[in-house]
């Protein structure tokens, strides 16, 4: 039981921290793409990765899932809620603020997990969850900081918090979802389902914005967004959520904050003081919780 918790906490940490990077690298692919058009090509892109793996998969095994017209609105609800709307949200709300407020705000996410675990999963809010989720929030709020110009960037701000609510039902639901399914089925057609979902927008969308593909960098970052931090990163967080407690599980999100400041600095030039390091180590204080927590907890 343990190994299997520390093995999700790998999977949840490895997510979260791709998707640490992801801010830094839409932030500069929005100058060259639309916000709408850059999720669409990264579903594209994950979904033939992922349908392939899929396929090999089955064939492998040789099992093939089943499914009910209540499982397809449950993957079609997965795909909508939280690969549509929410990173559509995260996108938008990213282009009008900026990467920096972005994983601050982003990073309500586990509270809002735990909330809705308890309602839809029935899971047990304990003082152990809570204490976790006190020492990582805190943990934020010294590693990113307060922004002084949050009022500068109110409208991209309220969109960024629809993201971190929308993505909270979407853990929870892949939690629910995966008690039949496998993370590889589920995280493959809720992103077919976001495909659909996202094409008349970004049909929309690129009447009125240019689309400009000819820079070396601008086709990297899409490869990156499209493989790593969807087909990759999703399939990864969605495992880790199947093996612990939804509640428990969403306390690693607060490693994309803590990742996101190290790529700002290795990539960017920002300059990490104290401050990092300190919030860095109530974060992982709070992972820890968690991962070592006792059986009956």
């Amino acid at each position: 039981m343990v190994k299997h918790r520390f093995l999700g906490a790998i999977y949840l940490s490895l997510a979260a921290s791709i998707w640490g990077g992801t801010f830094v690298v839409s932030k500069y692919v929005f100058d060259f793409v639309p916000p709408i058009t850059l999720v669409w090509l990264r579903y594209i892109i994950a979904f033939v990765v992922l349908f392939l793996i899929l396929k090999v998969n089955q064939m492998k095994t040789k099992i093939r899932p089943s499914f009910k017209r209540k499982d397809w609105l449950l993957i079609g609800w997965i795909g909508f809620i939280g690969y549509f709307v929410s990173v559509s949200l995260q996108f938008i709300g990213t282009k009008l603020s900026d990467a920096h407020t972005g994983a601050l705000i982003t990073s309500a996410t586990p509270a809002f997990i735990v909330l809705f675990a308890r309602f839809i999963l029935k899971e047990s809010i304990t003082i152990r969850k809570l204490l976790a989720l006190f020492l990582a929030t805190i943990g934020v709020v010294i590693v990113i900081g307060l922004h002084t110009n949050a009022m500068h960037f109110f409208w991209g701000n309220i969109i960024l918090v629809g993201a971190a609510v929308t993505w909270a039902l979407l853990s929870v639901y892949v939690k629910l979802a995966s008690s039949r399914f496998s993370v590889l089925t589920i995280t493959t057609y809720a992103i077919l389902f976001a495909i659909f979902f996202t094409t008349p927008f970004m049909i929309w969308e690129i009447q009125s914005s240019d689309v400009v593909l000819n820079n070396i960098y601008v086709i990297l970052g899409i490869l990156y967004l499209g493989v790593v931090s969807t087909a990759g990163a999703f399939f990864l967080w969605n495992k880790g959520m199947e093996m612990m407690d939804a509640g428990i599980g969403s306390l690693f999100f607060f490693f994309q904050p803590l990742v996101g400041s190290f790529f700002g600095w290795l990539l960017l030039g920002e300059h990490l003081d104290q401050n990092f390091f300190i919030g860095g180590f109530f974060i992982l204080a709070g992972a820890f919780v968690v991962v070592t927590r006792q059986s009956e907890n």
